[in-house]
């Protein structure tokens, strides 16, 4: 079976794709940041860091999945030897998409900074002969320590109280991290998704007040729900360094437009599931 590395498998996909890598026989060399026990048959974990100049030593690879910040990369992959290596999957984010238009200069050279990395990305691989596929997901959670609703969940534990902000309501669709495993899996072996890239949503779409509810709601101390108008959010955005256009963005959809994925390989995503992992217990595959 295929030789596969991982990089950034710690965060919360590689939570959920090394394991099932594994239980479809491959081979699987996982990197990160820190060094973790290898104690899965099949299974090397090695600490290396993407922005580091000098790659660490690799065995023969036959394919690479991508889950830590595509600018590094993108970026080391430019620099890395990839001989062997035929299939990569990456991914991306659809702030390449939503913060287009974005009236704060900062987002709008993050826009710039990943749209650049994926044409790097793509101009490397082109180059090589390496078949690429790129995925943009929505906002995603699950196995607990993802940036998005595990850290709401953290700060509703801390605080004992969630904002409601009624005001907020701009369609999301978060995307279980298990979810974007399979689809890295399932796309290692299907042609058709060559030299594509996909934008990823969770199969629910809901007002981002909602959202705010719903992880409320499946917290077993059910923290207090606190009114929150909009003006008193832009205030207290711009004493922590939050931008006025991320305000803003909570009467925004926020949606992907997923027909392509679900044509090409199949993308049927859950609907929000807050159970077990989701907010911070151990992680369930």
């Amino acid at each position: 079976m295929p030789t596969i590395l991982v990089t950034g498998a710690s965060g919360p996909i590689g939570r959920f794709l090394v394991p099932r890598l594994l239980a479809a026989g491959h081979e699987v060399v996982a990197m990160s940041r820190r060094e973790r026990d290898a104690t899965l048959p099949g299974l090397r974990w090695i600490s290396a860091d993407l922005h580091a100049e000098e790659a660490p030593e690799l065995p023969p690879l036959d394919a690479i999945v991508s889950l830590g910040p595509l600018d590094a990369f993108a970026a080391w992959a430019a620099r890395t030897r990839s001989e062997g290596v035929s299939r990569i999957v990456a991914i991306g984010s659809m702030s390449a998409v939503s913060k287009r238009e974005s009236p704060d200069v900062r987002e709008r050279e993050l826009v710039a900074r990943l749209l650049a990395s994926e044409q790097r990305l793509r101009d490397v691989a082109d180059a090589r002969g390496i078949a690429w596929t790129l995925l943009r997901p929505t906002l995603i959670y699950g196995g607990g320590t993802d940036r998005s609703v595990a850290r709401l969940a953290a700060l509703a534990r801390r605080w004992r109280m969630l904002p409601r902000l009624d005001w907020a309501t701009g369609l999301r669709q978060p995307v279980h991290a298990a979810d974007l495993a399979a689809a890295c899996h399932d796309i290692l072996a299907e042609p058709v998704t060559h030299a594509q890239t996909y934008a990823l949503g969770g199969g629910e779409r809901l007002a981002f007040s909602d959202l705010l509810e719903r992880i409320r709601d499946a917290l077993p101390s059910r923290p207090l729900a606190v009114p929150a108008p909009e003006w008193g959010v832009r205030l207290a955005a711009r004493l922590v360094g939050v931008s006025a256009a991320a305000v803003q963005r909570l009467r925004e959809d926020l949606i992907a437009d997923d027909g392509a994925a679900r044509a090409d390989f199949g993308w049927s995503p859950r609907r929000l599931d807050l159970s077990g992992a989701a907010l911070g217990a151990t992680p369930e595959a």
